[in-house]
C-alpha cells in the first residue's frame, strides 16, 4: 500500500543485513527511498552511506550526505545494534558493556537527535526505534543488551512526548527473538530459553517485524507516539 509520499527518504541504520535489510525492502514496497546507514554496504542495491552510529561526527556527516544526495529525510528507523556475548553481570567486562551501550542506546540517541532536528521544521516525520523484549523483561546473560534496550524504550517515550504536536511521531517496536544472524552471538542455551518462553513456540520472522515498522513509518500511523509495540509471539505481559 502506498503512503502517498513517493518521494520520501527513509534512513535505516544497520540496514545492510538481517532485520534492517528486511525493513529496507519493505519500505521500498511502500514507495519510499531507503538509504542504509551502516559500517559497510550489504548485498542489496539500495543507497548506502557509511556511518558508525555511535560517532556523533559521523552521524552528522551521514545526515548531510543523505539529504544532499537523496533529499529530506522523512523516516528514520534506528535498527543498528548488537547483543554482545552471553555473559553474566559478574563476567561482563566494562569494555563489552560500553560497546553495547554505545551502539544500541547512544547510537539511537545520536541519530534521533540529529534527524529530528531536521524533521521538526518541516512539520512531518516518523522515527521508529527497534527495541527488544529484553528491555522489558531483562534477559539473563545479556544484561548490557537488556539495559540498552530498556534505555531505547525510555528514550522513545520521552522524545515522543517532547515532539508531540510537531508532526514528528516517535515509536518503538519491542520484538522477542527474531531469526537473524544476530542470534549467532548468543549461546544456544540463551536462544532456547527465548523460544521456550514464547506461547507460539517459535522465533519471529524479519518480514513480520518489517511489516509493523512499515506501518509505524507511514502516514497510516497518526495517533501513536511515544508508544512501544510488542512483537513477541504472545510472550509480553505489559
Amino acid at each position: 500500500m502506498s503512503t502517498g509520499r513517493s518521494d520520501r527518504v527513509a534512513v535505516v541504520t544497520g540496514g545492510a543485513k538481517g532485520i534492517g535489510l528486511a525493513v529496507v525492502q519493505r519500505l521500498a514496497q511502500d514507495g519510499l527511498t531507503p538509504v542504509v546507514w551502516d559500517l559497510a554496504p550489504g548485498a542489496g542495491s539500495h543507497a548506502f552511506v557509511a556511518c558508525d552510529v555511535a560517532d556523533e561526527a559521523q552521524v552528522s556527516a551521514a545526515l548531510a550526505a543523505t539529504e544532499r544526495q537523496h533529499g529530506p529525510v522523512a523516516v528514520l528507523v534506528n535498527n543498528a545494534g548488537l547483543t554482545g556475548p552471553s555473559t553474566t553481570v559478574a563476567e561482563t567486562p566494562l569494555a563489552q558493556w560500553q560497546k553495547v551501550q554505545a551502539v544500541n542506546l547512544t547510537g539511537t540517541f545520536l541519530c534521533s537527535r540529529a534527524v529530528a532536528a531536521a524533521m521538526v521544521p518541516r512539520g512531518h516525520g516518523r522515527i521508529v526505534n527497534i527495541a527488544s523484549l529484553a528491555g522489558k523483561e531483562g534477559t539473563p546473560t545479556l544484561s548490557a543488551y537488556s539495559a540498552a534496550k530498556a534505555g531505547v524504550i525510555a528514550l522513545t517515550k520521552a522524545q515522543g512526548k517532547e515532539l508531540a504536536g510537531s508532526g514528528v511521531l516517535v515509536n518503538a517496536v519491542a520484538p522477542a527473538a527474531i531469526e537473524t544472524e544476530l542470534l549467532l552471538q548468543m549461546s544456544a542455551e540463551t536462544v532456547a530459553t527465548m523460544v521456550g518462553k514464547s506461547p507460539l513456540k517459535r522465533l519471529g520472522k524479519v518480514e513480520e517485524l518489517a511489516e509493523l515498522v512499515a506501518w509505524l513509518a507511514s502516514d497510516r500511523c497518526s495517533f501513536s507516539t511515544g508508544a512501544v509495540f510488542d512483537l513477541s509471539g504472545g510472550r509480553a505481559t505489559y
